[in-house]
């Protein structure tokens, strides 16, 4: 029994911290970038972006598609940066509790 109240309090504990990385996740930003940095997205942690930077000399006509690959190549590495980060946090909150390989939070 005192296992389970022990587990019990550690999730308890574990639930309040979860709720203040969410909000940390929230403001904390990255950027990614993709053309040797002339384009960046910055996004928060969670996913929403938040700015584009595109360097003037992209900016020709016939070169509209390319430009259009380095803002996607851009989000997707903010995007993974961003998961990389939350992962952290996550990893952080859960340490030390007997939880099931795999299993990702939040729920």
């Amino acid at each position: 029994m005192r296992d389970i109240m022990g587990i019990m309090k550690q999730a308890q504990a574990m639930q309040a911290r979860l709720g203040e990385v969410q909000a940390e996740l929230d403001l904390l930003q990255v950027e990614g970038q993709s053309g040797g940095g002339l384009v960046r997205v910055t996004m928060t942690a969670k996913g929403q972006m938040k700015g584009v930077t595109i360097d003037p000399s992209l900016m020709k006509e016939d070169e509209r598609e390319i430009l259009e690959d380095l803002i996607v190549t851009a989000c997707d590495d903010a995007r993974k940066k961003a998961d990389r980060v939350s992962e952290d946090k996550m990893k952080a909150i859960t340490a030390g509790l007997p939880l099931p390989p795999g299993l990702k939070l939040p729920f």
